[in-house]
Parts: C-alpha cells; sequence; structure tokens
C-alpha cells in the first residue's frame, strides 16, 4: 500500500512529458493532467523524470498542524485581514487604471500582498488543509461568505478532504 502519492502543480508543468513514459501505471496520462491518484503507486519514478520539478510526492496522511501561541494567532489574523483588505484595494484600483504599466504594477501589488497574506495564514496554523483550524475556518466562511468567496469549492474541499485532528465535537 502506497504512503504517499505524485501530484503535479500545473503552473510549474512544462509540458515535456517524461512523466508519461516513465510511469508504471499510467498515473500521470490524464486528460486533466491532475494525475490519478487511484492509479498512482506512489514510487516517485514520474517525480524523478520531470525536468521542470512539477510533480512532487506527498504524504497521504499529513501529522497534525502544529498548535500555535494565541498571541502569535491573534496577531496574524489582525495582519491577514488588513493584506486582504490591501489586496482588495489593488485590485479594485487596478481595474480603474488608465495605462497599461499602472495595471500591470497594480496587479503585481495585488499578487504580492497575496503572497504575503497567505504566508501570514500558514503561520497563524492554517497551513494543512486537513487540520482542524482550516476546517472550521472553511465552516465559517461557507456560513458567512464575503463577496466573491468561492463557497461551493469549500464545501468540496471540506468534503474531499477530511480533518485529521480531534474536534471539539469529536472528541
Amino acid at each position: 500500500m502506497a504512503t504517499r502519492i505524485a501530484v503535479r502543480n500545473l503552473r510549474l508543468c512544462t509540458k515535456d512529458c517524461l512523466c508519461l513514459y516513465v510511469c508504471p501505471t499510467g498515473a500521470t496520462d490524464t486528460e486533466n493532467s491532475i494525475i490519478d491518484t487511484e492509479k498512482c503507486l506512489g514510487c516517485g519514478v514520474c517525480a524523478d523524470a520531470c525536468p521542470g520539478g512539477a510533480i512532487s510526492m506527498v504524504p497521504l496522511d499529513y501529522p497534525p498542524q502544529q498548535k500555535k501561541e494565541e498571541a502569535v494567532v491573534g496577531r496574524a489574523k489582525m495582519l491577514a485581514r488588513s493584506k486582504a483588505s490591501q489586496e482588495q484595494t489593488a485590485r479594485q484600483l487596478a481595474e480603474s487604471a488608465g495605462t497599461d504599466g499602472l495595471y500591470r504594477l497594480l496587479k503585481a501589488v495585488e499578487k504580492s500582498v497575496r503572497l504575503v497574506n497567505e504566508d501570514l495564514l500558514r503561520e497563524a496554523g492554517y497551513m494543512l488543509p486537513q487540520s482542524a483550524n482550516t476546517h472550521a475556518l472553511l465552516q465559517a466562511l461557507i456560513e458567512a461568505p464575503p463577496v466573491g468567496f468561492p463557497v461551493e469549492a469549500a464545501r468540496e474541499l471540506l468534503t474531499r478532504i477530511p480533518c485529521n485532528e480531534p474536534t471539539a465535537t469529536t472528541k
């Protein structure tokens, strides 16, 4: 039984397709470029062959999320809210930019603020999608979604990625 599976980062994939030739089960040969986890043996041959480093081997079972100090979590959440506001402002300014150069600059600001915000959320303890705090956050966002929040995608994540930690309701 495999203890890990191959996953492909589509942003890094250079379409060299060496993985197609070395995968013993054909798990990498799919129409949507997503590796078929039902066929994957976890051997890692495709990851070793990938010239773009787009394929990684990930464990089937992740350890529980490390606990964070409440002071760290509180400050990280406060900064994350600020960064979310900054990202929205940059997006709105980009939409009304009068020149291509200004538009591209504001889109770059939007993306950089998003990356910083993602780091802050990881530091607040939301790194692993299967952690109890990530599940609680997704559930809260589903119940009171911000404008434009992908509620159906969040629901799908909650059904596809089970929580690997005891919660107040499962203890």
